[in-house]
């Protein structure tokens, strides 16, 4: 079973090509994290908001790396991190098409 965490908080800084130039060394270092499939990256500029989609292959790899990623964040001077942990009902999702691994 495959696992998402979802994160998102206040952001009021780069976006679109800006964010994906400056944010391209952190989204290399995601991909070495144990047990990542995969990330969509969010941005919001109507609400000043960013955050990403996961998928994992644990809820333990997902809430470390949960876990890690909001201090990182706050190091960043985010606050309001908001981050949860689902399980994916697998045939459902398929049904609809997600990309499952």
């Amino acid at each position: 079973m495959a696992f998402i965490m979802y994160v998102d908080f206040p952001h009021k800084d780069v976006w679109e090509k800006e964010m994906a130039d400056q944010m391209k060394e952190l989204a290399e270092s995601i991909v070495n994290e144990p047990g990542f499939i995969w990330k969509f990256w969010t941005e919001s500029q109507k609400d000043d908001m960013a955050g990403g989609v996961y998928m994992f292959d644990t809820r333990e790899n997902a809430e470390k790396y949960l876990q890690m990623h909001s201090q990182r964040l706050v190091k960043f001077g985010y606050t309001d991190i908001k981050g949860r942990v689902f399980e994916i009902n697998e045939e459902l999702s398929n049904i609809c098409k997600a990309p499952m691994p």
